[in-house]
């Protein structure tokens, strides 16, 4: 495992002992890793949406009827709600 010193402000330094305090977390440290954590499973996420996105660019227009296709959707839906 690496090893990383934070300085961080006052202000900062006494948010983190707060949440430590709480109870939600063992240490400083701990904090840090889980804000680690979430922010690189926030960019997991974000990456891939802006691939989704990119996809449905790049895939044209459809010629299909957009409100009878919400309804084949809220059908599929429907059927696998009731299995």
């Amino acid at each position: 495992m690496a090893k990383m010193n934070v300085l961080l402000p006052d202000d900062l330094q006494s948010w983190t002992d707060t949440r430590v305090a709480e109870g939600g977390y063992g240490s400083g440290a701990d904090y840090v890793r889980e804000l680690v954590r979430r922010d690189r499973e926030y960019a997991e996420k974000l990456a891939a949406l802006q691939a989704a996105i990119e996809d449905g660019l790049a895939s044209g227009v459809s010629e299909r009827d957009p409100f009878e296709y919400l309804e084949e959707l809220r059908g599929r839906l429907r059927s696998a709600d009731a299995a």
